[in-house]
């Protein structure tokens, strides 16, 4: 791969938790690092979006999702580890990408600060495919089409951002990021800015377009329950690693890792186990400096042993078909307790 260009790759190994069913991998990171100087954004992680699916990347501030996001656009090339699209390598030059982009487009967090105020609703929208060299005649036409299907039938063509609220940018956004018919939508926090109300309604929108144009989706949160409204799969990130993969509803619904369990008390409602165990947590530390000979969820975590302090877990199956990076999942027992804690929360 010394000339950049899209190559075929061998058929990648199978990504743990996220084997069943065995939906084609449109985008797959295997082993993947990124690092900063001695900062680790991104530790050896692995993960993989399957066709029609919804992969949720959830995680707390730099827990590394907006690195994998980056990567999937290919704005960051990984320091380690591989990348593919369906059965190609991520090509290492900026200029090759373009055969890639052309399949995947992207909604930012901030309408504010993504969509140009100088720019108009039309020109926004219609800007992918005049990069991609497909403008044309029916530009306009193609434009008003999409601003129909995400909401904004009457929008004029000539307004500007600036006529809109948080939530309507965030539509022009999505229009935006659909116009080229990707394969791929990436959605990085794209309800973080909005208010409680309109965050459903965009939920909503991404839901029923996600059906009704059979595209596959990215979508990165910090809120485990609304990656479990969005999602099919589910990664939890700490700490630029993975510490558990799996499918949504049983890694929502029942956690192996401290750390999944920990983000879940954060849901109004939800059960005493969630809640008891992340009451326990200890803060949290910046573990981002190579290497690591513990385990990175140490610090914060109330089950935490001796092998914890001296050796780093990997990420394995654990119980319910998810996988994850712990030596003591929440249905196991700790050396020492004389019943496994999530048994015993569960019963409360």
């Amino acid at each position: 791969m010394s000339d950049g260009r899209v190559t075929a790759a061998p058929a990648p190994s199978p990504v743990q938790g996220l084997t069943d069913p065995p939906h084609e991998a449109l985008i797959r990171f295997d082993d993947v690092t990124v690092r900063f100087g001695a900062r680790l954004a991104v530790d050896h992680a692995s993960m993989a979006l399957r066709e029609g699916r919804t992969l949720g990347i959830v995680g707390e501030s730099g827990s590394g999702k907006t690195t994998c996001v980056r990567m999937a656009l290919g704005l960051q090339r990984p320091s380690e580890g591989r990348m593919w699209f369906r059965d190609r390598v991520y090509p290492t030059r900026w200029r090759d990408l373009r055969a890639i982009r052309r399949h995947v487009g992207f909604v930012f967090q901030d309408p504010y600060d993504s969509l140009d105020p100088r720019m108009t609703i039309g020109d926004i929208v219609a800007e992918p495919l005049r990069a991609h060299g497909l403008g044309g005649a029916d530009v306009r036409d193609r434009v008003a089409s999409m601003l129909d299907a995400i909401g904004l039938p009457d929008a004029p063509l000539d307004s500007h951002p600036s006529r809109y609220s948080g939530g309507g940018r965030q539509r022009i956004a999505i229009a935006r990021g659909l116009i080229l018919d990707p394969d791929v939508l990436v959605c990085d926090e794209p309800t973080a800015s909005l208010d409680v109300s309109v965050q459903a309604q965009i939920v909503n929108l991404l839901l029923s377009l996600k059906r009704s144009r059979n595209i596959s989706v990215i979508f990165v949160s910090h809120d485990l329950d609304l990656v479990r409204r969005m999602a099919d799969d589910i990664v939890v990130m700490y700490a630029g690693r993975v510490l558990e993969a799996g499918p949504a509803q049983v890694v929502a619904g029942r956690p192996q890792h401290p750390y999944t369990s920990a983000l879940l008390s954060a849901v109004p409602g939800d059960h005493p186990r969630a809640r008891k165990l992340a009451g326990r947590a200890r803060p949290a530390t910046d573990d981002h400096e190579a290497p690591r000979d513990h385990c990175i969820f140490e610090p914060r975590c109330d089950r935490a042993a001796e092998r914890c302090r001296s050796e780093a877990p990997v990420l394995g199956p654990a119980s319910g078909g998810v996988d994850a990076a712990c030596f003591y999942p929440l249905t196991a027992s700790v050396p020492g307790e004389e019943h496994p804690r999530s048994g015993r929360a569960e019963e409360e």
